[in-house]
C-alpha cells in the first residue's frame, strides 16, 4: 500500500512542476502577440465592414466561414445527443 502512496505523490509532484512550468511561458494579459493583426482590425474594421463593433465584424465577416463550421460541429453535437436519448420504439 505505501508503495501505491509514493507513485500517487511522484504522480502530483510531476503534475504541479508541468502546471507552474507551463504558467511561466504565459505572456501578460492584454498584451497579444500579433499587435500588428489588432492594429490591421481596429483601424480598417469600419471601412470594409460597415460594422460599428470590431468584434461583430471580425467573428461575422472576417471568419465567417469559421463561425459557420462552428455552428454546424454545434448543430451535429446537438442533433446526436437528441437522437441518443430519445424514446425508442412505439409503446402501445
Amino acid at each position: 500500500m505505501r508503495g501505491w502512496r509514493i507513485f500517487y505523490l511522484l504522480g502530483l509532484m510531476v503534475m504541479c512542476g508541468l502546471f507552474f512550468g507551463a504558467l511561466q511561458d504565459i505572456h501578460p494579459f492584454g498584451e497579444p502577440l500579433e499587435p500588428a493583426m489588432d492594429d490591421y482590425f481596429l483601424e480598417r474594421a469600419q471601412e470594409e465592414r460597415a460594422a460599428n463593433n470590431v468584434v461583430t465584424s471580425i467573428v461575422f465577416d472576417y471568419r465567417g466561414f469559421d463561425t459557420l463550421g462552428e455552428a454546424a460541429v454545434l448543430f451535429t453535437a446537438v442533433t446526436s445527443v437528441v437522437a441518443l436519448f430519445r424514446k425508442g420504439g412505439h409503446e402501445r
